[in-house]
Parts: structure tokens; sequence; C-alpha cells
């Protein structure tokens, strides 16, 4: 479809369930030779193109502000002010954003947004499992998957996010003259955790956590996540439950204590 001076490009037909969460994404299908039929866990993802209104404006922004990347070091200024209109649009969808990313070189610029239903519609999806509804996702229906870890987005859900916060991303102007790909997305099975309140959350999962400075001679941790950290400022994982390699067999301990401040990064890790 045609949205002023942009191109928006969506697949017209989608061989997936609009409440599919697994699927080969749409783009890599015809490279994926024998594996074409084949499902794999990723996110849902709906994507459109942004072109560059100016290109000669945008040449002469690359050339004159702070080096080769100028344009792009003054829009990472804006990143919170991104943030925030995506927090705006997604609330108006019954949506949270879970995280944003703004990647790839000069000329190929993404905006990914992770997004889920908000507390409100997941609460919604589980009323609607226990009433025994029809069209619900088979793995939340069979308890293989929770509401939580599904997160509850829909292919209408992104693309309705898609079509609002590009209006708004240019009429704010907080990405100015640039060509980039807006891409709206759930987090995955294997999402990150980052906010003391997804530690609470996902307690009962299966974790693996980097930390910034090593425990036990380890930076590197897998186990379940326990449930109650100490006053939000600590996570317990359980290493039983998980077969851990050698490295950490040294440490000799069942269970680990991690400050969330010594948290680098962390993510969940699917039970398939």
């Amino acid at each position: 479809m045609e949205v002023g001076l942009r191109t928006v490009d969506f697949p017209c037909i989608s061989p997936y369930d609009n409440d599919a969460d697994e699927f080969v994404r749409h783009g890599c299908r015809v490279q994926a030779g024998w594996r074409r039929d084949e499902w794999a866990y990723s996110p849902l993802f709906i994507w459109a193109n942004f072109q560059v209104k100016n290109r000669q404006k945008l040449a002469e922004g690359l050339a004159t502000d702070s080096g080769p990347c100028g344009c792009w070091e003054r829009m990472a200024v804006k990143l919170d002010e991104i943030r925030s209109a995506a927090q705006r649009v997604a609330a108006s969808h019954g949506l949270e954003v879970v995280d944003i990313e703004f990647i790839g070189p000069a000329k190929e610029r993404t905006l990914r947004i992770y997004l889920e239903k908000n507390a409100e519609g997941r609460g919604e999806l589980k009323a609607a499992i226990e009433a025994g509804l029809e069209g619900l996702p088979e793995r939340l229906v069979e308890g293989t998957l929770s509401v939580e870890q599904l997160s509850g987005i829909t292919h209408e859900d992104c693309a309705g996010f898609s079509r609002d916060f590009g209006v708004l991303l240019d009429v704010e102007e907080l990405i100015p003259d640039a060509e980039y790909t807006l891409e709206a997305s759930s987090p995955g099975l294997d999402r990150k955790l980052s906010k003391p309140e997804e530690f609470h959350r996902f307690a009962g999962c299966l974790v693996k956590v980097q930390t910034f400075e090593p425990i036990r001679n380890n930076r590197r941790w897998q186990g379940r996540l326990a449930a109650g950290a100490e006053a939000g400022k600590n996570i317990t994982l359980d290493l039983n439950a998980v077969k851990q390699n050698s490295k950490t067999k040294k440490t000799g301990v069942s269970t680990v204590v991690i400050a969330l401040d010594n948290i680098e990064k962390a993510q969940l890790v699917p039970e398939i």
C-alpha cells in the first residue's frame, strides 16, 4: 500500500495462522531450500520499508555532520523519544513495548520494536483459555506454553501498531531524512529479561544469564528461575534443572544467587 511518500510493504498472503507463534519468516522461505516447509521457533514479524524523501539532503548530512555516521549519531540521541512514542502507540492498541533495537549499516537501518499484550490483554487471553474458547493457539490450550511466554501477540497487532507508529515517526520527525525498515515483532520464546518485574513474572522458567563480574569464576549460568527475588535486588537459579557444562559443575553449587545489577544480559530458554 502507498502512504504518502513512503512505501509500506506487507506480505499479502501468509500460510500461517494469525495467532501463530512459530514459523519460518516470510522473507526467508524462498531461500530456505529443502527446509522451506519446516517450522522454526521465532517471533512474529511485520515489517515496513520507509524510503528516504530527499536523498541529496541525506547525503549532505552524511558528509557534513560528525563524519560518515553523523545522522545516525543524531538518531541515537532520540532513542528515548522513539521508545516513548512507541509506548504511547502500543498502549492505544492494548500492547506494551518490551524492547527496541536500532541496528544495521547506514543504508540498511532497522528499527525493531518488540511487543506483547499488556497485562489486561494477557488476562483476557487466560480467561479465554479457561473458558475453552475455540481458535486459540494449540500450545496454549495444551499448556505447553504459558500466556506469559507466548505474549499473546498476533499479526493484526503488529500490523496495526506498525501503521500508526510509522505515521507518528514521520509526524514527530524522530528519524529524519533516513531510509530504514520498521519491524514490529513479538519478543519470541527466547525473550530478553531486563526489568526486575520480568524476573518475578517469569519465575519457574528456564533462563540463561551472563554477568558482568564472575561468580565462582564463572560468568555464564543457566537454570530455573526461582520465585521471590530478595527485595528486587537478586535472582536465584536452580542449577539442577538443566544439564550443566563442566565449568559450571566445577563450581560445586546447586543454586546461584545473582545480583540484578551484575546481570549483563539474560533471556528465557525455550522448553520445547
